[in-house]
């Protein structure tokens, strides 16, 4: 017992930095639920491809032989494209697989049964281009193992406060963008109510495409951050990863954005305990009864408010 609690700090830290991430995945959840009342179960894998661009913007880097490989200015290089590729994907995604069908006036089984088979698509498209072998990320040329230090007895690297400061950067530009500009204002209108929105001059297939773009894009820069955590990525690395986060929204209230990135941390933190006091092997299993325990008892989550019969599935 006292060698777990020699490591517990530690497993928090770490458990902080996975929360993050998982909070960035689950915001692209809460946001389209808020405005469609749909989950878009392809976004995990719109993750994967995040993570698959990284490494791709990486690779060429190393391949180039390009001197003086610094996080400072590679990992934006990483982010970015990953970002506006995964937008674009999102908004593509929600055209042509989701609006003809909500458009009809389709229930909200089709656009969920047209989710599922969109995610089956981009995994094997995925593996078909890339193959279906683990790639892997060389984290190590830009994040040393030697770049650590001590924080209060705690030994924590580099790369851990890199994906805490870059997640809570872009969760905060989020909540900006959404309480203090148009576009943010146009997307809290249409949430409350589509078709009002929509007699007010609101041009909502606009809205609701800007809002697969931003969810999306987060899920992309997730995607680089967790590879350069695990160095590992593979084409079904979005199953699980979009389950977390699709946990972790429903843990914080889908629909609410700050119940979002709460329920990320929380996932995270418990994930993390999961690690140090149970098998490492169980750690999914402890997510998944996380899932069940606030499906069961308080479906609507922590900051998520119980919905009117007419919201109901």
């Amino acid at each position: 017992m006292g060698d777990i609690l020699a490591i517990l700090p530690q497993q928090l830290v770490f458990g902080l930095a996975l929360g993050t991430v998982y909070g960035l995945v689950a915001l692209g959840y809460t946001m389209v639920y808020g405005v469609l009342f749909m989950i878009n179960f392809a976004h995990g894998e719109v993750f994967m491809i995040g993570a698959y661009i990284g490494w791709g913007v990486l690779a060429v880097l190393l391949d180039w032989s390009v001197g003086g490989l610094h996080p400072l200015w590679v990992l934006p290089l990483m982010l970015v494209p990953a970002m506006l590729f995964c937008g674009g994907l999102g908004m593509t995604l929600e055209r042509f697989a989701y609006r003809p069908l909500y458009a009809r006036g389709a229930t909200r089984l089709g656009p969920l049964i047209s989710a599922v088979g969109a995610s089956i698509f981009l995994q094997n498209a995925v593996m078909l281009t890339q193959g279906a072998r683990m790639k892997v990320y060389m984290t190590n040329f830009l994040f040393p193992r030697d770049w650590r230090f001590d924080i209060l007895g705690v030994n924590i690297s580099v790369l851990v406060i890199v994906m805490i400061v870059v997640s809570v950067l872009l969760m905060w530009a989020l909540v900006v963008l959404v309480q203090r500009t148009t576009l943010g204002r146009s997307i809290r209108a249409v949430s409350e109510d589509r078709e009002m929105a929509a007699v007010m001059g609101i041009n909502v297939g606009r809205v609701v495409g800007m809002t697969f773009f931003l969810g999306s894009a987060l899920g992309g820069a997730a995607g680089v951050l967790i590879g350069l955590y695990y160095t590992q990525i593979d084409f079904v690395m979005g199953y699980s990863a979009g389950l977390k986060a699709f946990t972790a929204a429903v843990l914080g209230g889908i629909g609410n954005i700050k119940g979002a990135m709460v329920g990320g941390l929380l996932l995270g933190v418990i994930e993390s305990l999961a690690v140090t006091f149970i098998n490492p092997a169980f750690k999914d299993v402890v997510t998944f009864a996380v899932l069940i325990l606030t499906l069961v008892f308080k479906p609507e989550g922590i900051f998520g408010e119980t919905l009117a019969d007419w919201k109901k599935v």
